[in-house]
């Protein structure tokens, strides 16, 4: 008996138009690192946060990092997971009069602040004695490589 076998057509994945990059977009960066930030300064995990919105915390990860971006419905749902209004993962995102400089202080801020003792140097530093603090940072300019 001879059946003959359906043939279907290749299904091809898109290809990125020429010039694109395959890099997560600047915008979708920025509100991930928001989302991290927000809900570190909350104590939660990503597991949590994860378990709440019905997500894995390696999704929460993509997020995160601006890996994927994060649907209008679900950036509802974080920010209500995380206590917050929508607008607060959008803070930061200049106008176009910002300043080169402005704009690369804010990201080095964000950066820091996302980076996991940023977080805890920030919320440990009022309790250091203020005669330390001074020490202290002039150890980190000599660290930095600058002048004490």
């Amino acid at each position: 008996m001879n059946v003959a076998k359906e043939t279907r057509p290749a299904i091809r994945k898109p290809t990125a138009p020429k010039g694109a990059s395959c890099q997560p977009h600047p915008i979708d960066q920025h509100v991930g690192a928001q989302v991290r930030l927000r809900r570190r300064m909350l104590g939660v995990s990503q597991e949590k946060l994860a378990d709440q919105l019905g997500l894995t915390f390696q999704q929460v990860q993509k997020y995160e990092r601006g890996h994927n971006r994060v649907s209008a419905s679900k950036l509802f749902q974080i920010a209500q997971a995380l206590e917050t209004d929508v607008a607060h993962f959008f803070r930061g995102i200049g106008t176009s009069s910002d300043s080169p400089a402005a704009k690369g202080e804010r990201g080095a801020f964000s950066e820091f602040l996302a980076a996991p003792e940023g977080l805890e140097l920030v919320q440990s530093w009022s309790k250091v004695p203020a005669k330390a603090r001074r020490k202290i940072l002039g150890l980190v300019r000599v660290l930095a490589g600058g002048e004490e």
